[in-house]
């Protein structure tokens, strides 16, 4: 598989996930430049972690007008993988890829730790590999990382199995002493209707090699690539 990872301006998280994906799990990875527009020879697309624009608006708001996103959308209506990792999560909600918004954390603090995930299950790329119960532990790095969304929105989520990870205990328990954010139902990743885009807080490139705390967020990655690998036998 070949993986594009998109760099704007203030992104730090790319060369992460350029090294997961290349030196770990030994995938074709670039890092693209904010101003490409062409991902025709790619199957996954990234929008990493960072600050892209110094988030000087709101976070994300900018990099969502970047020429990149032209192709991202066509992408995206392709069918093809696109993950948004932190403020990729931010930046695909701001360009109605994916719905709700992402707030200031309720503690009105940085928060920089691990977090456990509870995978909710599914059907898409990246859930598919995941079974629902399974209990990730992948770290945050955030000061915006509290999603909400609508009551309306909440329902529909939960309703079609939309909402990828939850923030938990490391027995699986979800409740407000779990919630490193605020956010609404635990929710701590997203998919869209078609199951082909994730939207996440945490970070999977953090979590790919025991060195640095453990592997769990190769399983996210190794997901996408199983999903591809069984479409094409």
């Amino acid at each position: 598989m070949r993986f594009a990872i998109i760099r704007f301006p203030g992104t730090w998280s790319d060369r992460d996930c350029a090294h997961i994906l290349q030196n770990i799990l030994g995938q074709k990875a670039d890092i693209l430049w904010h101003k490409e527009e062409n991902l025709e020879e790619y199957d996954v697309a990234i929008l990493p972690g960072g600050f892209s624009y110094g988030d000087y608006l709101r976070c994300g708001s900018i990099a969502q007008f970047s020429p990149i996103m032209k192709g991202i959308e066509q992408f995206a209506s392709s069918g093809r993988a696109i993950i948004g990792i932190c403020n990729g999560f931010q930046i695909l909600c701001e360009s109605n890829l994916l719905p709700g918004a992402l707030i200031r954390n309720n503690s009105l603090k940085f928060r920089c730790e691990p977090t456990y995930l509870r995978s909710e299950g599914g059907t898409g790329p990246w859930m598919s590999g995941i079974p629902a119960g399974e209990i990730l532990s992948v770290p945050i790095s955030h000061g915006e990382g509290n999603y909400q969304a609508d009551t309306e929105t909440l329902i529909e989520l939960e309703e079609n199995q939309r909402i990828a990870f939850r923030y938990c205990s490391e027995n699986g328990e979800v409740n407000a002493a779990t919630n490193p954010n605020g956010s609404a139902n635990n929710i701590a990743g997203i998919v869209n209707a078609a199951g082909n885009i994730l939207g996440m807080m945490p970070h999977p490139e953090r979590a790919g090699e025991a060195i640095i705390g453990g592997t769990d967020g190769n399983q996210i990655w190794e997901s996408v690539i199983k999903y591809a690998i069984d479409k094409t036998t």
